[in-house]
């Protein structure tokens, strides 16, 4: 009996043991290429911890249960101590380390155990070859172009070129799946060499953007420096499928491109018909990463925060970390507080597969099994590839003034391909002959590429064509829909299913809204709600995410439905769509940087669909200031990168205090340049109306950042008529509806008061009130900015001598500053032009109601009465 318990004991010891391989093994793997000395051995993997001797190596074990939460370790259900030590290192402690006992399901970890734990990791003389050939390509551009352009910034990939393997593996697995497409973002880091090398950019093009040509095509615009532009190519596997691939264009903001990849890749799965040959997730992200931005840059934890929830999954995205160990100089111990840069993945359970870069086999078998967990999970996977960076951050940095000890370990060190070269030379899979012919294939194939681009026309003589001039207001289109459109559609909006259950206060509202409706007006959300259901029912998809935007901020979409009863949803507008799956309208996480991101990728990517993004609150919109300054404003005039994206930003003065008030119209207008984008802020539900069908009706694709009111979205003065859905356009400057009706004499204005926004409609009352001989216009587009509406308006009052600009926020914000250059150049001749607003401020409102009244009513009353 007592050798049975001890025994037992010493089972449930071995136990522990296999377990502990599984949780810390990867602890002393063998995953820097840059140590001298083995990995210290870790106490908990240590079998003297757990009793056990070297009388016990020679002992059988039960190795595992094949119904319990872990897997078997290899073929037998029992193996002796030292075998089964022999397998759990070979599967943990080599130069592969695996994380994963942190995901929750069993099902996911018993499946890695059964890939990794006994597994065979020789691979085919076919892919060896491969491998070498990738390497060569590999090191002969790295040193062909550090040859060539001494002194010329590359971010090179010496150090870290079993990325190209590594990348190689994982397209051809995506290629022989099938996957439809894969959609790449990278930072610098290596990017000319996966270009090239992988996307398809011809050695030609390359030369070009380094030899500075410019050829008569060159297209308009700033341009970007060759390691940010991006390439749609062909890529081609051993076995001769072919993939679609796509390197996104990126700014030097690491990281910000990631939820950008994110949502193309979802918008091109929306794309793919459900019924096609395809699997459910048929475009694959991958996300290539620097150890330092992925330990320290928000957004990344923000878009793994993206991968489960249901409007932005995507089935999974394989992220590649190269962790050359470093940021520009700085090292581990300042970049981060975790064990590994990749610790933030575990947040999603996502396994983290950490490969020593020296090991280029190593790192493919890697590449392997995270695709093909994503495959069989659709969840994100990640591969931490440990290397180094034999250069300076760029190559004309010298890094040993901060890290001289590394970088003599470095400059000590062959190359990743010299050492795999070595190494199957001395396996005997390969000869010293074929391992270096291809190697001088590739030098002969850029010399000679690089001869016949300095032979053709050099192009330094040639000037950049200058930008055309900007078109301004574009010509107006029909917007109007039928009256048989609009019934349809407000029929939708009032019809549920059978049994259920609409909410009693919502209830109420929806009977307010009928009477409104059916006495020929309609509000805010009724004009959106036409809007959107008119192009649904013409194929135009919809797409709108925010905070609580399902419902909306104010209580004013409801665009779901929730049964008071079951819980169950139900979108009214379904029942319009053109096809199935056109509408998508979805609460976003609590956050601007990735969700923004997210929803440009995704308009880039699948322009004949109306997107938008809806800010809380306009002020938190400065919470995606990259993706607007980067992307949003400036793609196309960077990378001819064209978006229709539309930004819902509420915004307006209403004594809600500093946070509550400001989308900052003044940070738009100054972004504002070359028809890059249009800036609006409807005061009618008309003209919110039509504008989001003019976004989608008008064929050139601008992102437009309209601000939406909050007062107004109830206010019977921002009412429109029904009539107005079936006739008129969006109107860039709306007159005073006092001239229009009869009760402001246009001969008896002196002054005309411009503004943009809710405050006209108070000044509107005043100026009622008192009988002021002044017209009150509404500029309801500040850019491009309506020089002819603008002159039109004034025209109407020919005695008028003064042009007021009259705004709510302080004076250094709003669009004052943004339009009063356009306003003095073309009127300043003939006009006395002021401007009345609230005191310059630091904050964009104040916080008390009582002072926010007072100040209102001051400059309304300079503005009307003065």
């Amino acid at each position: 009996v007592d050798r049975e318990a001890a025994m037992l004991e010493k089972q449930a010891k071995v136990n522990q043991l296999i377990n502990q391989y599984r949780v810390r093994g990867h602890l002393i793997a063998d995953l820097n290429p840059l140590r001298d000395e083995a990995p210290v051995m870790h106490s908990e993997l240590d079998p003297a911890t757990y009793g056990l001797t070297i009388w016990d190596l020679d002992r059988e074990f039960l190795t595992g249960s094949e119904t319990g939460i872990y897997a078997t370790v290899g073929p037998d259900r029992r193996m002796k101590l030292g075998d089964l030590l022999g397998v759990l290192r070979d599967a943990y402690c080599r130069t592969v380390g695996v994380e994963y006992m942190h995901i929750q399901e069993p099902e996911e970890k018993r499946w890695i155990q059964e890939q990794i734990e006994g597994a065979d990791t020789e691979l085919k003389s076919e892919d060896q070859h491969r491998i070498l050939s990738q390497l060569n390509a590999a090191e002969a551009l790295s040193n062909f172009l550090g040859t060539k352009y001494v002194g010329q910034k590359r971010f090179g990939l010496e150090g870290a070129e079993s990325t190209i393997p590594l990348l190689d593996a994982l397209l051809t697995c995506a290629a022989d799946t099938p996957l439809a497409e894969v959609v790449m973002g990278m930072a610098h880091r290596g990017r000319l060499n996966v270009l090239v090398n992988l996307v398809g950019k011809t050695y030609h093009e390359l030369f070009k953007e380094f030899e500075g040509a410019i050829t008569e095509d060159q297209i308009q615009g700033s341009g970007d420096v060759k390691y940010h532009l991006g390439q749609i190519g062909a890529y081609t596997s051993p076995s001769g499928k072919h993939l679609l691939v796509e390197l996104a264009a990126n700014p030097s903001h690491l990281e910000a491109v990631d939820p950008v990849v994110v949502g193309m890749a979802r918008a091109r799965m929306d794309n793919i018909p459900p019924d096609s040959t395809y699997g459910p997730y048929p475009v694959m992200p991958l996300l290539i990463h620097g150890d330092a931005a992925f330990a320290g840059q928000g957004v990344v934890a923000e878009t793994f925060n993206l991968s489960l929830i249901r409007g932005y999954r995507v089935g999974g995205t394989i992220h590649l970390v190269i962790n050359n160990q470093l940021g520009f100089t700085t090292t581990p111990d300042a970049a981060r507080s975790t064990q590994y840069s990749t610790d933030v993945a575990k947040m999603v359970g996502a396994p983290i597969f950490h490969v020593n870069g020296d090991d280029p086999e190593a790192c493919v078998r890697a590449a392997r099994l995270a695709f093909a967990y994503r495959q069989r999970f659709n969840k994100d996977a990640v591969i931490d590839m440990i290397c180094y960076r034999r250069h300076g951050h760029n190559e004309g940095d010298d890094p040993s003034y901060t890290l001289p000890e590394m970088y003599r370990r470095i400059n000590a060190k062959p190359t990743v391909r010299t050492q795999y070269r070595e190494s199957l030379l001395k396996r005997g899979d390969i000869s010293a002959e074929d391992a270096d012919a291809s190697l001088a294939e590739f030098r002969d194939q850029l010399q000679a590429a690089l001869d016949e681009t300095r032979d053709a026309a050099p192009g330094h003589n040639i000037r950049a064509r200058r930008p055309p001039e900007p078109m301004g207001v574009m010509p107006h289109v029909r917007t109007a829909i039928d009256s048989v459109t609009v019934e349809r559609i407000y029929e939708a909006l009032n019809t549920v299913p059978e049994g259920f259950t609409v909410h009693p206060k919502l209830a109420r509202q929806f009977e307010q809204r009928n009477k409104m409706f059916r006495s020929g007006e309609f509000d805010w959300g009724v004009g959106e709600a036409m809007a959107f259901g008119s192009l649904l029912m013409e194929g135009t998809p919809v797409r709108l995410s925010g905070q609580d935007s399902r419902r909306g901020t104010f209580s004013h979409r409801h665009s779901t439905l929730v049964d008071y009863v079951t819980g169950d949803d139900y979108v009214p507008l379904s029942a319009v769509c053109a096809r199935e799956a056109d509408l998508w309208i979805y609460d976003s996480l609590l956050s601007e940087y990735a969700a923004l991101g997210f929803e440009y990728g995704y308009a880039v990517a699948k322009p004949e669909a109306l997107v938008m993004w809806e800010a809380q609150f306009g002020d938190f919109a400065n919470g995606a200031q990259i993706i607007i300054d980067q992307f949003i404003v400036a793609a196309e005039d960077k990378w001819d990168q064209h978006c229709g994206i539309v930004l819902l930003l509420p915004h307006g003065m209403e004594g809600q205090g500093p946070e509550h008030s400001s989308a900052r119209i003044e940070r738009f207008l100054t972004l504002a340049a070359e028809d890059n984008m249009h800036v609006c802020q409807p005061t009618t539900a008309g003209q919110y109306f039509h504008l989001l069908r003019r976004q989608m009706i008008h064929r050139v694709r601008k992102p437009m950042i309209l601000f939406t009111p909050k007062s107004l979205l109830r206010a019977k003065a921002a009412r429109s008529k029904v009539a107005d859905l079936s006739s008129g356009t969006f109107e860039e400057v709306l007159g005073d509806p006092g001239a229009e009706a009869g009760t402001v004499d246009p001969d008896t204005v002196t002054r005309v008061v411009f503004c943009s926004g809710k405050v006209a409609y108070p000044a509107m009352e005043l100026r009622d009130e008192h009988q002021a001989p002044l017209a009150v216009c509404r500029v309801e587009q500040l850019f491009p900015w309506p020089y002819g509406a603008v002159d039109y308006e004034l025209r109407r009052y020919p005695n008028a001598t003064e042009i007021v600009w009259l705004q709510e926020e302080p004076e250094n914000m709003g669009a004052w500053n943004g339009i009063k250059g356009r306003l003095y150049e073309a009127h300043g001749d003939d006009y006395e032009i002021r401007r009345v607003s609230r005191p310059e401020s630091g904050s964009p409102a104040g916080g008390s109601p009582t002072v926010h009244g007072q100040e209102q009513q001051d400059l309304l009353d300079a503005a009307v009465l003065a």
